[in-house]
């Protein structure tokens, strides 16, 4: 009974993030443009497979299409290994700017990391994934690098 209660909360805790992802998407698809409005080209970054030591650095690319300017206020990750920089000057309305993730490759494993973007373009936080997997460098590579 315990087993069919605890499987019975996982399957609803993971309906319930599912289905707050698919709202957080829709929210961006129809923006209300008065005010400031952000709206991001992509929420996922997929380095794919990627070398210890490789250039962990991404972008994410956005616009204000909203009517006012748009301030980033905050933008945090959700590890110091993921370091975020973003524009401190306010958007101006139909203007773009880029928000730069740097993650350290020196980590070997999978990635999977989440960047929180604060603005005064929405209610919510919008939520930035990074992806990936860091793989050792052999000391073949590391000698055909050098």
């Amino acid at each position: 009974m315990k087993r069919l209660i605890s499987l019975a909360v996982i399957a609803l805790a993971t309906f319930t993030v599912s289905c707050s992802q698919t709202n957080q998407a829709e929210k961006m698809i129809n923006i209300d443009a008065s005010g400031p409005a952000i709206q991001f080209k992509s929420l996922e970054h997929d380095y794919g497979t990627i070398l210890q030591g490789a250039d962990g650095t991404c972008e994410f690319e956005f616009s204000n299409v909203g009517t006012e300017a748009l301030n980033l206020q905050n933008v945090r990750s959700s590890c110091g290994c993921t370091v975020p920089s973003w524009p401190q000057e306010p958007i101006a309305p139909g203007k773009s700017g880029v928000i730069k993730v740097k993650y350290d490759t020196r980590r070997v494993g999978p990635i999977s990391k989440t960047i929180t973007v604060t603005s005064n373009g929405s209610e919510a936080p919008i939520v930035l994934r990074i992806k990936g997997k860091v793989e050792p460098e052999t000391a073949n590579q590391a000698a055909a690098a050098q």
